[in-house]
């Protein structure tokens, strides 16, 4: 071995040897970096801008607005329907009632199309805007409960904590979204809306929204519309807060729900005390979470019976 071989050779132990102790120095004189926490996402209470009559009797599962008006899909078997409504006076200006097996659900507008689920029957409806003549159906592997779009993938809802991205075109799946916060699940989603960038949801059988990130799944911020139907609205028997429509063109945001006799214009505010968290998970185990949400949706199957002696 000549001379410069034997320096390399000595050189590379002499490196490996401090290597080695630099290593183990990292490892005992510093702690781990631990991982970040992520933050509670914030919660938004509520102002009332406006607010305008809807149909007591309307089973509220889908709700869009467009150019005046708001195109809502109504539920329950024999009373489903699809409806153009005038949002200033309540107005029922077009009705289409869907046949009696079949219960509506989420509602969405694409291009020249109204596109309607179905819960159940897992059947969805294609209708020509204008006069809701029936152009096709198409069906889907799970139950339906909401329904939006972002623009390029029409996005459902079925009631787990899962939504799916559909080719508007082919009805074909393309991806799905777990909704999750601080990595816990959301379940319960159900008629949905997209609204700047976000999807709100609302979570079914609360008075509660969630707004979401259709990237990632994670929930930005809860919305707490406590209170918004007053008592003096609930002599006779209304059901659970859903339906959300969003007016891009003037930024305003509407909701109602199930036979609610009124429909708000609501403006969104921060609220300033971050523990009051009326809207966040319930503080269950991982493990029961599954068990609780298999107990709600079966509970599900008696959403508005206790109301059919109304009709």
């Amino acid at each position: 071995m000549n001379a410069r071989g034997l320096k390399r050779r000595q050189g590379g132990r002499a490196f490996g040897s401090w290597g080695v102790f630099l290593a183990l120095l990292s490892f005992t004189a510093w702690p781990p970096t631990p991982r970040a926490v992520e933050e509670a996402p914030p919660v938004y209470g509520y102002e009332v801008v406006r607010v305008y009559p809807h149909d007591p009797d309307a089973f509220t599962q889908g709700l869009v607005y467009e150019g005046g008006f708001l195109y809502e899909s109504t539920g329950l078997h024999g009373r489903s329907s699809l409806r153009k409504v005038e949002l200033e006076t309540g107005r029922i200006v077009k009705i289409h009632h869907l046949p009696p097996e079949f219960f509506g659900e989420g509602l969405t507008i694409w291009r020249d199309w109204l596109i309607q689920l179905t819960w159940h029957e897992r059947t969805g409806f294609v209708y020509e805007k204008e006069t809701f003549r029936v152009l096709r159906t198409f069906t889907y592997a799970t139950e339906g409960w909401g329904l939006t779009h972002d623009g390029r993938w029409l996005i459902r809802s079925d009631g787990t904590a899962t939504l799916y991205f559909l080719d508007p075109e082919t009805f074909r799946e393309v991806k799905r979204l777990r909704v999750h916060d601080r990595g816990r699940p959301v379940w319960f989603l159900n008629e949905l809306e997209y609204v700047r960038g976000e999807i709100y949801a609302n979570v079914w059988q609360t008075e509660c929204l969630v707004r979401l990130s259709p990237q990632t799944g994670r929930v930005l911020g809860w919305v707490d519309l406590s209170g918004l139907l007053g008592p003096e609205d609930r002599a006779r028997p209304v059901d659970v807060l859903n339906g959300i429509a969003y007016d891009a063109a003037r930024d305003r945001l509407f909701v109602t729900g199930k036979l609610w006799p009124k429909l708000f214009e609501i403006r969104l505010r921060r609220k300033a005390d971050s523990s009051d968290r009326a809207c966040s998970l319930p503080p269950l185990m991982e493990k029961e979470e599954a068990r609780y949400a298999a107990y709600r949706l079966v509970d599900r199957e008696r959403d508005g019976d206790h109301l059919r002696a109304r009709f």
